[in-house]
Formats: C-alpha cells, structure tokens, sequence
C-alpha cells in the first residue's frame, strides 16, 4: 500500500519528523505547523496521508475492524524506508509524530519493534488505542522518550483516557513526559512551543525529562481568547465597546489547529485595541448560520455589532492582519 505525502524540508534539516494527521483530515494538515514546531528547520517533515477514506478526510484505521492498523502501519513503514532512504537520513534519529489518531499510530509505532525504534514519540490529543491479535508492543531494552500533549477540556479523546495511556506507559518504564492544557481538542500556542522546545532537545541528542506539567489556564484578563457561544456571543462579541477578532473554528478542523496559534499571538499583541474570542461552530451552529459561515476556520472582525471583514484559511499572521484591515504589526 503506497500512501500520499506531503514534505516540507528544513533549511537544516538531518533528522526526519513523521506527522500523522487525525481522523477526518489528511496530510496537508500537520505540515502547517512545521513554522511552530520546526522554526529552524531541523527537521525533514513527512506528512503521509491515512488510507481509509473517512467522511472529508481519512483515517488511520477503522473503530469497528481494529484490524485496520496493521495494514496502515506496515504502510507507514514503506513511507519511512523511502523516506530515510530519498533523504539520506537515520531512522534512529528520527521522531515520529502525530495529532489525535495519528498520535495514536505514533504511540503504536514507537514500540512496535525495540529494533526500529526513533528517537522519540510526539503524541498531540492522542491515546493507546485497542490492538488486533497480529499487533503487539514491545517494551524491552532502551526506550525512546515520548511527549504527550493533551486538552483538560478535550471532548473528544477525554483527558481520562490519556491519562490511562500514560499510566499504561509508566508501568513499562517508558520516559512520558505528560503536559495538560487548558484547551480542547486542537493545539495551543504553549502546546506548540513546549513540542518545539522538546524537538530541539531530541536534535541536540538529548533525553528529555520525564515530568508531568499542568498548564494553569490564562487569567481572565484582556488578551486572554474566551469561548464564546450561542448564549454569550451578543454581549461578548455584538455588545462590546471594541472590534472584536472571532475564530470560527472546530475540533475536527485540522487548518483550525494551524490557526490557533496565530490567533494566541494576535490576542497578546492586541489587547489593547482589539477583544480575541473562539466560536466552536459545532456548538453554536446558528452563529455559523447567521454568519454564513460554510467553511473553517474563518476569523472575522466585528464592529458595532456586524461583521465588518473575514479571512478564510489558516494564513501566517500578517497576512491575517492585513486581511481583516488591521495595521500590521512586523
């Protein structure tokens, strides 16, 4: 089974990063982050495309036949070898990625075989997933450290069952280092940079410490971006003194996750001229109706009660400023 990818190299690149995009997306999704995650291109990104179409997008392996993910990651083998290969790169110092489902393929092919380890596992929103009878792990001999990233307020994959994955982990001695946010189902600006920092750790040669870390929500104050919904969106958004920035967004959107950090960023750099809120359309469908708002993520700036511009499309933030009128700041 050949899988589609898509590659974005480093300046500097001499290590691969496999990313694994989640249930519903495809491999366009993870390399927008490669800015976030990779900002001095070190690695050589390989963004494989899951082989099971599923709804928009495609997954790694199907919840009702299990038996899916063997296929899917003897696949994903072939896209390493080729990968390492093409590349000239080491498998062992490779780290193998993913978001949600593909973290959970990257849990899976991390302790796979003890002879083809990398050199560490990034699980964002991930899980150990159930494994059929051909599929098994293997914890012996020297592990690789994994990071494990994951939303308090995660609706999809529960906090709970990342947490039994952890715990299921640290009985085999396996260096987790386990970070919780205060977000859903999709990637922060400190979940972003904490995985770059550890990526740079691993390509420096280094063993990242086995921690777990609680990420204290942001105080309500202004440059903090509040969730707003159907109940609250006319006194937050139509009934505020200044423009309001909204990200229409949604767990599945993988571009969404690409975004949120931009706007993290635009929420900082502003709080003094512009309130920064989220809108979960799937929580809120008649804001999404009322707005038109067919495709995500769309981030819309509100003034005097209507949306005066928008911006489709996850879009590095001076283009996103530009777009929505506002005077960019370098």
């Amino acid at each position: 089974m050949s899988l589609t990818t898509k590659v974005v190299r480093g300046d500097n690149a001499k290590r691969l990063l496999l990313l694994m995009h989640g249930i519903g997306s495809n491999e366009q999704d993870l390399p927008q982050l490669a800015p976030y995650l990779d900002p001095d291109g070190t690695y050589l990104i390989v963004a494989p495309r899951a082989p099971y179409a599923y709804g928009p997008g495609f997954a790694w392996f199907k919840f009702e036949t299990p038996g899916t993910i063997a296929s899917s990651l003897d696949a994903i083998e072939e896209v390493i070898d080729s990968s390492v290969d093409q590349y000239g790169l080491k498998r062992e110092e490779m780290v193998i990625g993913g978001f949600s489902q593909g973290a959970a393929m990257s849990l899976v092919m991390a302790f796979r075989d003890a002879a083809r380890r990398p050199a560490g596992a990034l699980a964002m929103s991930g899980f150990l997933p159930p494994l059929p009878e051909q599929v098994s792990l293997d914890f012996s001999g020297e592990l690789p450290p994994v990071l494990m990233q994951h939303g308090t307020d995660d609706p999809v994959v529960p906090i709970a069952r990342a947490k039994a994955s952890l715990e299921e982990l640290r009985e085999h001695e396996v260096p987790v280092q386990f970070r919780t946010y205060p977000m859903e189902h999709n990637v922060s600006q400190e979940s972003a940079t904490d995985a770059r920092d550890w990526l740079a750790q691993i390509a420096r040669g280094e063993k990242p410490t086995a921690i777990e870390v609680e990420v204290a929500p942001p105080p309500d104050v202004p440059g903090a971006v509040k969730a707003v919904n159907s109940a609250t969106f006319d006194a937050e958004v139509l009934r505020s003194d200044k423009p309001v920035i909204v990200d229409f967004w949604a767990p599945w959107c993988g571009p969404c996750r690409a975004v949120a950090p931009v706007i993290d960023q635009i929420a900082a750099m502003r709080k003094d001229s512009y309130k920064v809120v989220k809108c979960n359309i799937d929580e809120s469908p008649d804001i999404a109706q009322k707005y038109n708002v067919q495709s995500i993520p769309l981030v819309g700036l509100f003034r005097g009660g209507r949306m005066e511009r928008s911006s489709l499309g996850a879009k590095p933030r001076p283009q996103l400023e530009a777009e929505l009128g506002m005077l960019v700041i370098p």
